[in-house]
């Protein structure tokens, strides 16, 4: 286990709440906070026995008393950073919290960075990457689902199908080694047919990751549907029906929208960003031309179209301009207001999946959530076993999959194996920065940038 600065930072939100926590990571940080922290027993905390809790208060070199605390100690390796951790349960809010820290500070530690506790779990071989990535996930996660697919990433499922193909392509390298070191004509034959036949069965695995990848990156990051449409056709109305809340304002005056409207919704697990547009037209308001270019925006940026039309009224330039903007994108039209005489008529324009609601009394909006099931899960949300929900491992296992199919291709058109030995150790490396084992430094600190500071 490597040596590293004492650190700390608050591991709780900071505001008003009834307990705070800051954690204290590193060789010194039971000598730090015994500096600081007197025992009500008035026992010394430098003999207190690891996972138990001490009661007491933290003060300040003259013997003032800062606050009212409980004391943890977890001895390392069996600790989450694998070093000697120390937790202070102070009284939240913010004077109180920053009051203790500062007192840490004074003690001898020195302030943590984003995610170097978690980094430190990681260097120290307690964690690997894959799973080091999953805490921010974790954190993060928006529905039950995606908590589901970050903790079975965290528990290593992935990281152990991982390790298992890469053990599998450094058998073959050796294989390939010992052919190439007694060069046998009927060996080397022999040799690339079973590494070529090997090669198909990890071929076929990765492929199986990588499939899973489009479900879990929805999974992790969420579904962004934009709700698009002319003025007043009832998309304010329509996402307030979803959220089962009034969030967007409703009037039957035409431009009421101007601005973009986001609120995430549940859809049986799946985390989904749904935005309210402003109703797309030609405009001589400023403010409202702002909102529509806004919108255009947002359709750009969404995996699904929501298109609304108003089944009340009949098909216009407007409608048909939205038309021809969308054509090729994924796209689920609504004929909303059914409750009302219909007098709309699509002549024959291709607008995807059709569905008859009205956002008025919820008629159709379950067939809306069941299509958007369909069309990214195939009906069925679950979390699988090993699935792929980062696209830095995607990117690494297709990366990897590309080298192992040109080790294939080269043994069975019969090109040396020694050029085959090249790419499948390529292949073992890119499976390798998954985990970490063969990432470059720079990388593996700007991953743990992105997390908050006290993790």
């Amino acid at each position: 286990m490597r040596a590293y600065d004492t650190i700390a930072a608050i591991s709780t939100a900071v505001g008003e709440s009834g307990v705070s926590i800051i954690k204290v990571s590193g060789d010194r940080s039971k000598e730090i906070v015994s500096k600081i922290f007197r025992i009500k027993n008035k026992t010394d905390f430098m003999e207190a026995a690891p996972w138990t809790i001490q009661y007491g208060h933290i003060i300040r070199p003259d013997g003032e008393i800062v606050d009212e605390v409980l004391v943890s100690f977890f001895q390392g390796p069996k600790s989450f950073t694998a070093e000697d951790v120390v937790e202070i349960n102070c009284h939240g809010g913010r004077v109180a919290t920053e009051s203790v820290l500062n007192e840490v500070f004074h003690a001898g530690a020195r302030p943590a960075e984003p995610g170097e506790f978690t980094k430190r779990a990681f260097l120290n071989g307690r964690i690997d990457l894959s799973q080091a990535e999953a805490v921010i996930d974790i954190i993060q996660a928006k529905t039950d689902l995606s908590m589901k697919a970050a903790l079975e990433q965290s528990g290593g499922k992935l990281s152990a199908e991982i390790k298992e193909i890469r053990d599998s392509i450094l058998n073959l390298l050796a294989f390939i080694e010992v052919t190439v070191d007694f060069p046998e004509e009927d060996l080397e034959f022999t040799t690339g047919q079973e590494v070529s036949e090997k090669l198909s069965g990890l071929l076929q695995k990765v492929g199986s990751l990588i499939r899973t990848s489009e479900e879990g990156k929805i999974i992790r990051d969420g579904l962004s549907i934009a709700i698009i449409g002319k003025p007043n056709v009832g998309k304010s109305s329509l996402m307030n029906a979803l959220l089962k809340e009034n969030r967007a304002i409703v009037t039957d005056i035409p431009g009421t929208t101007r601005d973009i409207i986001e609120e995430y919704l549940n859809i049986d697990g799946i985390p989904i960003k749904i935005t309210d547009t402003a109703g797309i037209r030609e405009t001589d308001d400023v403010v409202e031309r702002i909102g529509v270019d806004r919108s255009k925006s947002k359709i750009d940026e969404a995996d699904l179209i929501v298109f609304v039309l108003d089944s009340s009224r009949p098909l216009d330039r407007e409608d048909i301009d939205i038309i021809e903007y969308i054509k090729d994108r994924k796209i689920v039209t609504l004929i909303n207001k059914v409750d009302l005489e219909e007098k709309l008529k699509l002549d024959g324009y291709d607008l995807g999946e059709t569905i008859q609601v009205s956002a008025l009394n919820g008629y159709g909006l379950n067939e809306l959530k069941d299509k958007i099931k369909q069309l990214f899960f195939h009906g069925q949300v679950e979390a699988k076993d090993y699935m792929v929900t980062n696209r830095r491992h995607k990117e690494a296992l297709m990366r990897a999959n590309e080298k192992m199919y040109a080790a294939k291709t080269a043994i069975d058109q019969g090109i040396s194996l020694d050029l085959a030995a090249i790419d499948l150790n390529a292949s073992w490396n890119y499976f390798g920065e998954i985990t970490g084992d063969t990432l470059s430094e720079d990388l593996v600190d700007k991953i743990f940038s992105d997390f908050c500071i006290g993790k």
